[in-house]
């Protein structure tokens, strides 16, 4: 039976050396962020609980002092266990520090291996992340010193290679809804996201462990519609209220991010014509009309925003792997919600296809590339980060364009029908080696994926030799504002090509009458073999 108690007794309820799950994503899309805000008081006051083993699925946080950086506090975690550690930073922090132990697993064999746990499996099995830096013949994930222990092992099945990500028991899901009725029924109508909530609390009820809810409201005991529920109060043992929860750290409540309303069409400022948005243009020109799509953080998040301005948001299927299928995405520190989608749907389902090779074509930042076409967009300056979803969809999508500067830190440019470079930045991004590897440039030649590095002066295509330019900027000079920025000299194609000066002039590019003269998309080609 659901016991309806305050957050302080919720807190209470976790026990030393425990394993607590969290639900929620990013900047506070479905978040329990009272549980977080008690749970840091309470270990402050009273040292207790600690040692704790921390998971999240997606980072959690403002990339300041919400979330997760509120359990940024020595003793109070042993092992931390997430995606993106980089919204959380003082979290990580302390993981810099070789403080606690932690591991930085892609996003969605996080949220897939839930039900993994759930089921009493022995982990989640799967090719995404091999050859990358979670292989445990390169790092298995480990973000420091400290953290020895294996969570991932390289196995054999049916003749090929697998990864095998570890379960474990979870003592504690922490998770979050709209509103319980008396019986703990859990709606979630208000919610940006519908996350893996429902795969928390059966892992944790399977686990033997608590599931402990968070909600804005109670409602009496059958009056919510059946069909409405998506955590049956039966798997809950706990609720307690929040009636100030606001749906992301941003916004309070918007009809449209929960899927109530339709946001109107209506004339909108452009976005202003800077470096971002002539690289988000040039890496939406490669997405056919009719295409399923996926739209990473960073400068693709702008390309929803682009399409909505060039009027063929509604000829492409925009995606979010928290769940958000078709409509719009939304951009910065709210990326992970949308609005006027066709549906929503729980994120493991989504990076079951993704996963399978659902998507089209892809749009994923980068921070470092290299001679081999190796991506690393998850360790970078000094810091700890991770790459949350972008193994995932990086792995089987049959189309990749990685976006991103030539170069960054100081980069200044002057932009008028083309581009001249008034300041170079003063960090090269294309590099002899890469750091880590986030996307492995081989294995993405064997699996026949067709990959594009997309920046504000110049284009590559994977070839069979490594890195290719195919295309250069109106007003660059090849060598001395390409090639010598560059930490390799990539292949320069016979047919080099100047870059669509529609990127760089104000205004619409006129992609509605592109896409009205062009064919109706072809249905999608079979997706790259497994690896």
């Amino acid at each position: 039976m659901t016991s309806v108690i305050d957050v302080r007794e919720a807190v209470g309820l976790i026990r030393d050396q425990s394993t607590v799950v969290v639900g929620g994503s990013g900047a506070g899309h479905g978040l329990p962020q009272r549980f977080i805000d008690e749970l840091a008081t309470v270990f402050a006051e009273q040292g207790h609980p600690r040692d704790l083993t921390t998971v999240r699925v997606v980072g959690i946080g403002d990339f300041a002092d919400r979330g997760f950086s509120q359990l940024g506090l020595p003793g109070l975690q042993r092992r931390t266990i997430g995606s993106n550690i980089g919204n959380e930073p003082r979290l990580g922090a302390l993981v810099e520090a070789n403080e606690i132990e932690s591991y930085s697993f892609p996003q969605g064999v996080l949220s897939q291996l839930m039900r993994e746990i759930a089921a009493g499996r022995p982990g989640l099995v799967t090719g995404v992340g091999l050859g990358t830096y979670v292989d445990p013949r390169q790092t298995g994930g480990k973000q420091n010193a400290r953290t020895t222990e294996d969570l991932v092992e390289v196995v054999t099945l049916r003749g090929r290679e697998w990864l095998l990500f570890h379960a474990f028991p979870i003592d504690v899901a922490v998770i979050r809804g709209t509103t319980a009725d008396e019986d703990g029924n859990l709606t979630m109508e208000g919610e940006a996201v519908q996350a893996e909530m429902l795969a928390m609390a059966m892992a944790a009820r399977n686990s033997g462990g608590i599931v402990i809810a968070q909600v804005r409201q109670l409602a009496t005991r059958g009056s919510l519609r059946m069909r409405d529920v998506k955590v049956p109060g039966a798997l809950i043992d706990h609720v307690y209220v929040d009636p100030d929860q606001w749906q992301t750290y941003i916004t309070r409540d918007s009809p449209y991010y929960a899927g109530a309303l339709r946001r109107p069409v209506r004339p909108e400022p452009p976005l202003p014509l800077d470096v971002r948005k002539i690289i988000a243009r040039r890496s939406l020109l490669e997405f056919p009309r009719g295409a399923i799509c996926n739209l990473g953080f960073g400068i693709s998040q702008l390309i929803g925003r682009v399409a909505w301005e060039e009027g063929i948001t509604d000829q492409l299927v925009l995606t979010v792997e928290q769940g958000i299928f078709g409509g719009v995405p939304v951009a910065g520190n709210e990326g992970g919600a949308g609005f006027n989608y066709q549906a929503m749907i729980d994120q493991p389902y989504m990076f079951d296809f993704y996963d399978g090779g659902g998507l089209d074509i892809a749009s994923l930042s980068f921070a470092e590339v290299d001679a081999e076409g190796n991506v690393n967009v998850h360790a970078f300056e000094g810091r700890v980060r991770g790459p949350g979803g972008f193994p995932n969809i990086s792995a089987r999508t049959p189309r990749i364009n990685f976006v991103g500067t030539l170069t960054a830190q100081g980069l200044q440019l002057d932009i008028d029908r083309g581009v001249r470079v008034v300041k170079e930045g003063a960090l090269p991004k294309f590099v002899p080696r890469v750091k880590e590897i986030s996307f492995n440039g081989k294995l993405a030649r064997e699996r026949g994926q067709q990959v594009r590095y997309v920046t504000e002066r110049a284009v590559f295509a994977l070839g069979d030799d490594g890195l290719v330019l195919t295309e250069i900027a109106p007003g660059i000079d090849l060598e001395r504002d390409v090639l010598v920025r560059m930490g390799f000299r990539p292949r320069v194609a016979d047919d080099l090509r100047t870059m669509d000066s529609r990127l760089y002039a104000a205004g619409p590019m006129g992609l509605a009458a592109d896409f009205a003269a062009a064919a109706p998309a072809e249905p999608s080609a079979a997706p790259p073999a497994a690896s």
